[in-house]
């Protein structure tokens, strides 16, 4: 054999050339691999220091060790039988197979990638397996750490916790190993034909004795594994929707059930025959088994129970679902919650009489007449201070007791915002923080109408007592801040000192909030995580600097309890010297039987919290279960055992010991802050306006259906429900006032049927008490106000449309927009049970078309049957309603200059009912003396809201104050001369 001749460029080529290119190539892999090794890895070192530095390691190894774990199992259970049944068919091939000409070109292909073939193609196959499998971990730990319910289901018997529990965990095996078997029936079939073990030649079908054996032991296999999958069909049947309730009606029980048993027992049947095939060779039994267990699953499984649904069930629906209805109507109240609410008719009145509010001092004197949703950019202009902090957009709603009685209080995190700082030194290292909480009274308001705040100011001062004002952990934080390391000379930005408020006090963190850069390696880590090689290289990250970052309270909870569903409004309060963020864990299912699956995302919808995008949106099961801290300073993560009674947290109690604390741990200071949470109430208010009814029969009809009313006020293009409401109330005639969210029932119907009056009320108590380790026994109680069906009682739309309709108060109205120089904003519409009937309370904010003009509460609304008040003052426009005298003061009764003038007024009780809109009195109307007066007073009101905004731009505070006395003056003048 000849050697192969070199071509003069391979002799010309220098040896030692050819022979250094392939050390170097080998050296530019391996440093290539090893980049991305490192680029992998240092991102689960930084998550390895994040869980360190918060306590959760243990979350953290639990996720990785199962996930990786499962994956290895998924790998494994996949890759080997796949090469298994690879090798097989190629060791048991035929010595002397006949192949056709297509065949042997196949071979002459395949057969140099063989080895790697038989390699690859199950690695391939495991990887994705592994993977699957790996999301499970889940399912699989709450199998294993499965806790029973304590219920039964009223069709087989079986603990809830089956359905919730190990039924997932059986159908993903058996769908997994179905899978695993399928792939290798496939892979069996080609690799024998290719090699000559099957052969199909015209009508001529051979199978060697091993290709048969093999073929259908795995078809045996797989049917089998099938029948396990009907028969644990029959129970799913309970979770599914039938179309009118979930879970099993009728025909499922009656048809659907019994169906998937004989599918069941006819695929071990079948399973038996390729048994038997795999011993005799004869395959005509098994394919017409199989043959028919398809046609018996067209037949047994779908045409029959649809015969059954509609030649039995249609005509005589009602009757025949009446029993599963109820099964549906119990199912579901227990899962949501429900399951106690206490049902109390209410035979509200609508006749204001003098003196009516008498019996409810308490509630009248909390009624809150400041906005969270408006009163924003009033705190933001009054506490912001500097462009460098910044409020949200929506405050939230607490309480506190101040000098001995509890106060509904309005609040706002004052946090950083370094979106106007220049550079990366300013924007991480020096504005790190927020500083201080602003806390307005909720049933106050200045002469001005402006918000009475109860802390405020830097350094922060009020009625708080001591606090940590800083910072470093909000909802709108910086990405990541790296502090603590600024050695002997402060760099963190405080606060504004100083009269004049342009010096700066400096600080540094010292607390234990994030991991620390004490080394170059682990500098390195997040300058790759940020994307930011300044971490590595400013002198000015030390050894002792920390670095702060997934600071949003929902993500760092999250992050620590991954198996909770988080409640969209995280709040703060001051507790225990402290300033934390209390954030509201649900445990959640949707495998719960005959209980109705909903979309969480669309219950929590309303014109206060957007819909939102959730990985597992569906639910049938809920539970508030987990209170959870973070503190606004450190970002240290506190989880305490809300519901001790919850099977699946003491589940997940069991997969992460030792990472929750008990109830009793909660401090005094703390249970007096929690509240029931905003989303579970949306939830259960959704619920329960259809499953109030709780007679199958009446439930069929859906004859006393409600629904949460749109919002009135919203300036969304779509309707959307209006938000729930926490207030100071008494749900019911005889009920003593307590801390509550409420929402209210407007009859199911759309379109020109719509109806806007009430049918319900819907309060939660939200007082969890105020001792120690003990939560209050009437915390918690849902109350359901039934409102007469025969009297009409107006609803939110209804109201709302009687204020925007009525002469009186469009006149008022017009006066203050000033001629499209100021904007009118209508608050929160409250609905109160009061006496005896519901009073609605609605704040009315004037706004300035000026550029940094915010809203001033100027006038409040309030309703009480058919009659309407306008009022500069909460306490006037009662009195006003209730013939001169409430028999109760509100909250504002010491306004300055309440009672003062006189403002237009009550409106008689002729609003018109059909919709019609009248025309508004115009000033014209008055005469030409009341014209000049109302005119002055008009330009008046300009000149001061151009002098107010001129001296707010300027800093000139006392100008400020001089021109709103001014504007105060002149919109008094303004109303006088209308009449």
């Amino acid at each position: 054999m000849k050697r192969p001749q070199l071509t003069t460029a391979d002799a010309s080529r220098p040896e030692t050339t050819r022979k250094r290119r392939s050390p170097l190539a080998l050296t530019a892999v391996i440093v290539g691999v090893l980049i991305v090794a490192f680029l992998a890895l240092s991102g689960v070192f930084a998550d390895v220091l994040w869980f360190q530095q918060l306590g959760f390691f243990n979350v953290m190894a639990t996720q990785w060790v199962a996930s990786i774990g499962l994956f290895l199992v998924g790998f494994f259970a996949m890759a080997i039988p796949v090469y298994l049944a690879i090798e097989l068919s190629y060791r048991k091939r035929p010595v002397y197979a006949k192949l056709n000409a297509q065949l042997d070109r196949y071979q002459e292909v395949i057969e140099p990638l063989r080895k790697l073939a038989s390699f690859g193609i199950p690695i391939v196959f495991g990887i994705f397996a592994g993977l699957s499998s790996a999301t499970r971990w889940e399912t699989v730990l709450t199998w294993i750490n499965r806790t029973p319910m304590g219920t039964t289901d009223p069709q087989f018997g079986l603990d809830v916790s089956f359905y919730i529990f190990e039924l997932p965990f059986y159908r993903g095996v058996v769908a997994f190993a179905s899978a695993v078997i399928l792939i290798c029936l496939i892979v069996s079939v080609a690799t024998s034909y290719l090699y000559g073990g099957i052969s199909l030649t015209g009508r001529d079908f051979r199978v060697s004795k091993s290709a048969r054996i093999q073929v259908a032991v795995l078809a045996a296999i797989y049917l089998l594994l099938q029948g396990v999958s009907f028969w644990l069909d029959q129970f799913a049947t309970l979770t599914g929707s039938s179309g009118l309730i979930t879970g099993a009606g009728y025909t499922e029980v009656h048809a659907t059930i019994p169906s998937k048993a004989i599918m069941a027992g006819i695929a071990v049947l079948v399973a038996i025959l390729f048994i038997v095939t795999a011993v005799n060779g004869r395959w005509r039994l098994p394919i017409v088994g199989t043959a028919l267990l398809i046609v018996s699953s067209l037949v047994i499984g779908n045409l029959y129970p649809w015969i059954v649904q509609r030649f039995q069930v249609q005509p005589s629906e009602k009757s025949l679902e009446e029993p599963y209805i109820q099964r549906n109507i119990d199912s579901t109240r227990d899962a949501y919650g429900l399951a106690n609410v206490e049902v109390e008719p209410y035979d509200a009145i609508t006749t204001a009489e003098p003196g009516a509010l008498r019996n409810d001092a308490v509630t009248t004197a909390n009624i809150r007449i400041i906005d969270p949703s408006v009163v924003s950019p009033t705190v933001r202009q009054l506490e912001q201070i500097k462009p460098y902090y910044q409020f949200s957009d929506r405050l939230d709603v607490d309480r506190y007791e101040i000098d001995g009685a509890v106060q509904d209080a309005v609040v706002g995190v004052r946090e950083v915002n370094v979106a106007n700082q220049e550079g990366w030194y300013n924007q991480t290292l020096v504005y790190t923080h927020g500083y201080g909480l602003v806390a307005a009274y909720g049933n106050q308001r200045s002469a001005d109408g402006l918000p009475v705040f109860m802390e405020s100011g830097i350094p922060t001062s009020g009625k708080l007592g001591e606090f940590q004002p800083r910072v470093y952990f909000g909802e709108n934080s910086p990405s990541y801040s790296i502090v603590g390391g600024s050695g002997d000379k402060d760099i963190e930005m405080d606060y504004p000192a100083g009269e004049d408020g342009e010096s700066q006090t400096r600080t540094t963190f010292d607390g234990d909030g994030g991991p620390k850069l004490d080394n170059f390696f682990k500098r390195l880590v997040y300058a790759l995580k940020f994307q930011s090689e300044q971490i590595v290289l400013s002198e000015a990250v030390t050894d002792d600097s920390q670095i702060l970052y997934d600071r949003d309270p929902l993500t760092r909870v999250q992050k620590a309890a991954p198996y909770l569903t988080l409640d969209s409004d995280p709040y703060s309060s001051v507790v225990d010297g402290k300033l934390v963020w209390i954030v509201d864990g649900y445990t959640t299912s949707a495998n719960y039987p005959y209980s109705k699956i909903e979309g969480l995302s669309d219950l929590i919808a309303d014109s206060d919290t957007s819909r939102r995008a959730l990985a597992f949106d569906d639910i049938n099961y809920i539970r508030n279960s987990v209170k959870a801290t973070v503190d606004a300073y450190d970002g240290s993560v506190t989880l305490y055992q809300w519901d001790k009674e919850d099977p699946i947290l003491q589940t997940w109690m069991k997969v992460f010991p030792d990472s929750i604390k008990p109830v009793s741990e909660m401090s005094a200071d703390l249970l007096a802050h929690v509240r029931y949470p905003a989303d579970l109430f949306k939830v259960q208010r959704a619920v329960l306006g259809e499953y109030h009814v709780t007679d199958a029969g009446a439930f069929y009809s859906q004859e006393d259906a409600w629904r949460t009313p749109n919002d009135p006020v919203s300036k969304s293009s779509e309707d959307v429900l209006q938000p729930p409401y926490y207030l100071t109330l008494s749900p019911g005639k005889d009920a003593d006032p307590t801390y509550s969210i409420y929402s209210t029932y407007i009859p199911l119907a759309t379109g020109s049927t719509t109806r806007n009056v009430l049918t319900g009320y819907l309060t939660a108590d939200s007082n969890a008490g105020s001792e120690k380790g003990k939560v209050a026994d009437s915390y918690g109680t849902l109350k359901l106000l039934t409102l007469p069906k025969g009297d009409t009682i107006p609803g939110p739309g209804q109201v709302q449309n009687n204020f925007t309709t009525d002469n009186q108060v469009s006149q008022v109205l017009n006066i203050l927009s000033n001629g499209g120089q100021t904007t009118v904003i209508n608050g929160n519409l409250l609905t109160l049970p009061v006496g005896g009937g519901l009073l609605y309370v609605q704040p009315v904010y004037v706004k300035s078309q000026a550029e940094t003009s915010y809203p001033v509460l100027q006038k409040v609304l309030v309703a009480f049957g058919d009659k309407i008040a306008f009022e500069d003052t909460l306490d006037q426009a009662l009195d006003k309603l209730f013939g001169g005298d409430s028999g109760a003061s509100a909250g504002d009764t010491d306004v300055p200059g309440n009672g003062d003038t006189e403002t237009p007024t009550e409106t008689p009780t002729d609003t018109p009912t059909d919709g019609a809109t009248p025309a508004p009195t115009t000033p014209s109307d008055s005469g030409s003396s009341g014209d000049s007066a109302l005119d002055t007073a008009l330009k008046d009101m300009q000149q001061a809201i151009t002098d107010r905004d001129a001296a707010r731009a300027k800093g000139d505070w006392t100008a400020f104050g001089e021109a709103d006395a001014r504007l105060t003056d002149a919109l008094k003048r303004a109303l006088e001369a209308s009449k």
